[in-house]
């Protein structure tokens, strides 16, 4: 039996939710718990990733996601090291195909230098043969301290330690209410209610909905992108020793479809970005008419279609067409045909849009009365994710007077 009240309650039990809660039963707040809609743990976005331990090499010095990555990169890997879970630094490298990606793999290039990665460096094709023989390109960056790990078993580690020190986690129990009284917070779950003094929303996909129920605005909205996979058939596999990217896009926040070696054996091909059709539309089958609604009548969703259309209908036609999406694997590695490939799942990025149409970049975490939100945690959250749920779990123990 739950006791009748606790000190915190997290909504989500994907890696950001029990990052946080492990980092809170590490520094004594023992009375809480972490309610997860799903039967299983890391259910969307932690569990139906690529698997990279991310650099740091993209994002804005500075940045949350830039300080956040960073530490948060080499927590991992000790924490994968310490309990035995699958891991590798493997490193990566990002390739020019052409003249004009020269200038953003300078930025790249820049961006990685002053967020402290070591060994980055800059490597002509000959020497880029060397590591990826079979990709092509004009110029690369060589980032070492990129990685691999398998994130599901990370959260089921988190989770356990979580346990273990004496917090609940559990499963099923989806969160459909919250009413505020002047001794705390009633969560209404679909297994009856639950009472606590502080509410930490961690709730990805639908952190935003949890937010308003919550009694909070915002002031943004989620828009969920698929991200589409294939996987190299195993007697190709060859063609790709470690990571491969592209240079992204710099308007947008997506990294390209690139080759990326899976910690459990085989290579994976993508992702690509296209607009879902749910909250949790993992393929065109999955339609939600209320999720749909909700993006219709959002003036930010349209802002954002208006800006970006040209984008959305070339990642629609990689969806759709498996040659224009092989086409996309082929400049970075030319020999890669059509029949080397297989379908491989998908995952549901929770993509923030601001009501101008903006798309969130850096991570969102906001405050408010005996809450904490997090609303806009995207990759590299799985990567830093220790580090952002200590920030949090500090955030808490200072507006929540936690031991």
């Amino acid at each position: 039996m739950d006791p009748a009240r606790y000190d915190v309650a997290i909504i989500g039990g994907g890696i950001l939710g029990l990052a946080t809660a492990l980092a809170l039963v590490d520094s004594g707040c023992r009375n809480l718990i972490v309610v997860e809609a799903e039967g299983e743990l890391a259910a969307h976005q932690t569990g139906n990733n690529s698997g990279v331990i991310h650099s740091g090499l993209y994002y804005k010095p500075g940045s949350l996601k830039a300080r956040n990555c960073a530490a948060g990169r080499e927590m991992m890997y000790r924490f994968c090291a310490e309990h035995g879970l699958p891991h590798e630094r493997c490193g990566k490298i990002v390739v020019a195909c052409d003249a004009a990606e020269l200038p953003a793999l300078d930025e790249l290039e820049r961006r990685g230098r002053a967020n402290g990665l070591e060994g980055i460096r800059r490597i002509p094709p000959e020497e880029t043969r060397e590591l990826e023989p079979h990709v092509a390109c004009i110029a690369a960056l060589h980032v070492p301290e990129t990685g691999i790990a398998d994130y599901r078993a990370v959260t089921g580690k988190y989770a356990e330690l979580v346990a273990t020190a004496g917090g609940a986690v559990r499963k099923s129990r989806r969160v459909i209410g919250c009413r505020h009284g002047s001794d705390g917070i009633t969560l209404e779950t679909t297994e009856g209610a639950l009472h606590t003094r502080h509410v930490i929303n961690c709730g990805g996909l639908w952190s935003d909905r949890v937010a308003r129920m919550c009694g909070v605005d915002p002031r943004l909205q989620i828009v969920p992108f698929r991200g589409e996979y294939y996987e190299l058939k195993p007697e190709r596999a060859h063609l790709v020793r470690n990571l491969i990217y592209p240079v992204p896009d710099p308007r947008f926040p997506f990294l390209g479809v690139h080759f990326t070696r899976m910690v459990k054996g085989g290579v994976e091909c993508g992702p690509n970005a296209v607009l879902a059709l749910a909250r949790a539309g993992y393929s065109w089958r999955k339609i939600a008419p209320g999720d749909l609604c909700q993006l219709g009548v959002y003036g930010g969703f349209w802002r954002m279609a208006a800006r970006y259309w040209r984008m959305g209908l070339g990642e629609m036609h990689r969806s759709l067409s498996k040659t224009a999406f092989v086409r996309g694997l082929q400049r970075l590695i030319p020999e890669v045909r059509a029949d080397d490939v297989t379908p491989a799942g998908a995952g549901v990025r929770a993509q923030a849009v601001e009501p101008n149409g903006a798309l969130v970049d850096d991570f969102r975490i906001i405050e408010a009365e005996k809450m904490i939100h997090v609303l806009n945690a995207p990759s590299p959250a799985a990567t830093a994710s220790l580090s952002i749920g200590l920030h949090v779990a500090n955030l808490a123990r200072k507006n929540f007077a936690l031991a």
